[in-house]
């Protein structure tokens, strides 16, 4: 798999891969904010500051995920990998990149929010050692709510 920092021209695929891997949420009680997401609202993201990979096997991008870096963490969001590669280990290794991208960049901390009501994500941060360090339930701007834990890595 071939691992690339993503430039603004690559926010239209970065949102394809974004929205077919969130397209499973659609039905969720409250269904994803990551379906309303545009070309422009991405953009508008990465010239505020957001950063972003895309993971491709053969030319074919299949996984991203947005991050920021922070004072003392990089707190990633929106990570996704599409359908049809989930389970072939995709989202350990662009973690891993991401994880040594952090280091790099001096960070002691890698940070991310899950849904609490998919056990399957929690399961995947914890299993490469990711623990969950606060619940929450995040108050969206359309008004629904939504539980949600923080998971961090310490990377020291």
């Amino acid at each position: 798999m071939n691992i690339i920092k993503a430039n603004i021209s690559d926010v239209p695929i970065i949102r394809d891969v974004m929205i077919r891997a969130f397209r499973e949420y659609e039905q969720a009680t409250p269904p994803t904010s990551a379906l309303k997401e545009t070309v422009e609202s991405i953009a508008a993201e990465m010239q505020s500051g957001v950063e972003a990979l895309i993971g491709y096997i053969e030319e074919e991008p299949v996984a991203m995920v947005r991050f920021r870096l922070e004072d003392e963490s990089l707190y990633f969001s929106r990570f996704s990998v599409v359908p049809e590669r989930q389970g072939q280990g995709i989202a350990k290794k662009i973690l891993r990149y991401l994880e040594e991208y952090a280091t790099q960049q001096g960070k002691r901390v890698i940070v991310c929010k899950v849904r609490a009501d998919v056990p399957k994500n929690i399961s995947l941060y914890q299993s490469i050692g990711y623990h969950v360090c606060e619940e929450s339930v995040l108050h969206r701007t359309d008004g629904t709510s939504i539980a949600v834990v923080s998971m961090e890595k310490s990377l020291s």
